[in-house]
């Protein structure tokens, strides 16, 4: 029988970068052309909101500090519950931004069977607003490369359980368009690593198409990165079939040979693609609704989520938890909550959770 470890993360791409670029993405869509004037003057903002801001005089960068300290913190109790496990591998759930997915195939999920993933993460430039580069915040070079080792052997298992358990699962043994890991895993393992004592766990990558109606359409990213005219794509895989294909994935693990740990890997409602709000705070009480349901371990409630309320919430890299969802249901583990951090300012609210298999 398998021994398996649950854990919810964020791989929030600012933490990359300094505190004061954390703040960045707040301003971008503060100075969106497209705002409307209302929202444009602080003093109509909500005010928790203009609190966070405004923090010490400080455009958000004590925020920023604190929302930093309290993401790193987590991030060292979940990889000190890892390093306790010792697991054969890390199985994570992540979407792709139009990384290594293009319009020449988009699948609802995706199991990557590979020996090792090799990526550049810095490769691209990153500019503050003011036209200064952003560096991130280890000091390492930008064309600095980081070498994860996969496991296949345990990835080609899964996906052919899956597919005998009737989940018709895509897999792959190459990226297409993209080298190494998209940036929901490559984060989420950078931030595993916050410390740089190394991460010698093999991953297995696990694909979910949380973008799903405008994956294509956005190029997985903001509304304002919308092609002009084009029509919504496909819609992504629902929260039901999301919720059955991570029971579905406990199951199999907890009858393998395989100590494992299984992870979701994202932020939840995210400000840029809450239009009701205007792409400036995320769907505080549309997290809040999931935060409760996650720690009283009702998280069965989620597959019952239509998409138009995931989408309307902003809420589409929750898939990533709701795969995580499946497995906590099916196994009867109640996580244990190590926080959950709320913002208004700073794209999303994150959570970071823990449990055990029975």
């Amino acid at each position: 029988m398998g021994e398996l470890l649950l854990a919810g993360t964020t791989h929030y791409p600012l933490m990359l970068y300094s505190d004061e670029f954390m703040t960045s993405q707040m301003e971008r869509h503060w100075k969106n052309p497209k705002l409307p004037e209302y929202w444009k003057d602080q003093k109509n903002w909500p005010a928790p909101m203009q609190e966070e801001y405004g923090l010490n005089g400080s455009n958000g960068l004590a925020s920023a500090r604190a929302h930093r300290a309290r993401l790193v913190s987590a991030f060292r109790k979940v990889r000190e519950e890892i390093d306790a496990f010792k697991p054969d591998f890390v199985l994570i759930w992540g979407d792709d931004q139009y990384e290594n997915f293009h319009e020449d195939l988009v699948p609802p999920f995706s199991v990557y069977i590979c020996d090792k993933y090799e990526t550049q993460p810095y490769h691209k430039r990153r500019m503050m607003p003011d036209g200064r580069e952003a560096f991130n915040v280890w000091g390492e070079d930008i064309d600095h490369r980081f070498t994860h080792k996969g496991h296949p052997e345990g990835a080609k298992f899964l996906a052919t359980r899956l597919l005998e358990m009737g989940h018709a699962m895509p897999y792959a043994y190459k990226t297409l368009h993209f080298q190494g890991l998209p940036h929901a895993f490559l984060n989420t393992l950078l931030f595993l690593d916050y410390d740089r004592k190394g991460f010698d766990y093999p991953v297995i990558p696990f694909h979910v198409n949380c973008y799903g109606s405008s994956f294509v359409k956005n190029r997985g990213g903001s509304p304002l990165q919308a092609v002009e005219g084009a029509e919504p794509d496909p819609p992504a895989p629902s929260a039901k079939l999301c919720f059955d294909v991570g029971a579905a994935t406990a199951r199999a693990l907890k009858d393998s040979k395989y100590r494992a740990v299984i992870m979701g890997s994202s932020s939840w409602s995210h400000a840029f693609l809450v239009g009701k709000h205007h792409m400036l705070w995320p769907d505080i009480d549309a997290d809040r609704a999931r935060y409760e349901e996650l720690a009283a371990g009702k998280t069965h409630l989620w597959k019952d989520l239509t998409m138009k309320q995931i989408e309307d919430a902003g809420q589409q890299e929750l898939l990533n938890w709701i795969c995580l969802g499946g497995a906590l249901s099916e196994l009867g583990c109640k996580p244990r909550i190590i926080d959950f951090v709320q913002t208004y300012i700073f794209n999303s609210s994150k959570c970071f959770a823990v449990a055990k298999s029975a």
